[in-house]
């Protein structure tokens, strides 16, 4: 049977096999997507295993390997000089592994409607996953952005990259008012450090979106909506980046007119 998987280390909270799985059964296909724990000094081990592997289609990438990962895989699309991570690898032409990155447009999809152009923007962490979602504020047109990171170099670093002017500063350091905040780091996850953040210096109507997903009701949104600020929660993502991930992989459109339904299985 063919199959797909996700990497990462810890992987056990991945929902992503339960998203995949269903969009499987609801279209009628054959196949199967699993979770799969890989660590930093197997990932070499674990691609060159996976190309010799013919029911194999490809897999998603997640927390530490989304830089890692670009150095065991073809890159033609230019992943690495434009976001700097990949979160999806696919069987390309002649069966080579390519690279590609759809948090992107996952995370921009909820924000579609809103107007940030020129508006300041609040991200926490550096890591893969904000890179995308710098990459995709870049496109955005937004205001001057706050990157709030251990390591200021690295940090202004990424603003460099994406063309983004702003400042960076320690995560303990009072917010700045903005339009958007962004937690793009795993803090706040389940077994991860909290993320507590006094959330007053924003203003009414700004929107607070975090990536985190496990749990879904994060601190940060918690303190947010005890404020009635609007907020975006990590399935919003999750579920986007996955849409585009399964129809690479699978090479199928999955049927988002099911996402309510797909909601109520993951929050069960």
């Amino acid at each position: 049977m063919t199959y797909a998987e996700v990497i990462g280390d810890p992987i056990a909270h991945s929902k992503s096999p339960l998203i995949h799985r269903f969009w499987l059964e609801a279209l009628g296909m054959t196949g199967d997507y699993r979770a799969t724990r890989v660590h930093a000094d197997g990932l070499a081990d674990y691609f060159t295993a996976r190309r010799d592997d013919p029911d194999w289609r490809g897999c998603n990438i997640t927390i530490p390997h989304k830089i890692a990962a670009l150095d065991h895989v073809a890159d033609p699309g230019g992943v690495r000089e434009s976001i700097g991570a990949i979160n999806t690898v696919f069987r390309g032409e002649g069966g080579v592994l390519t690279g590609t990155n759809t948090d992107a447009g996952g995370f921009y999809a909820p924000l579609g409607e809103v107007d940030l152009a020129d508006k300041p923007v609040v991200v926490i962490g550096a890591g893969g996953a904000a890179r995308a979602i710098l990459f995709a504020l870049s496109r955005l047109s937004v205001g001057p952005v706050t990157l709030l990171n251990r390591s200021p170099l690295k940090g202004a670093a990424l603003l460099a990259r994406f063309g983004l002017k702003g400042q960076v500063l320690p995560l303990a350091t009072p917010l700045p008012p903005a339009a958007l905040l962004v937690n793009a780091s795993p803090l706040g996850m389940a077994g991860q450090p909290p993320l507590t953040i006094n959330l007053a210096p924003l203003p009414d109507d700004a929107i607070i979106y975090d990536i985190v997903y496990a749990p879904l009701e994060t601190e940060l949104l918690a303190a947010a909506e005890a404020r009635g600020l609007a907020t975006i929660d990590g399935l919003e993502m999750l579920i986007g980046q996955a849409a585009f991930a399964f129809e690479i992989l699978f090479d199928a459109a999955p049927p988002r007119d099911r996402d309510d339904d797909l909601r109520a299985l993951l929050t069960a």
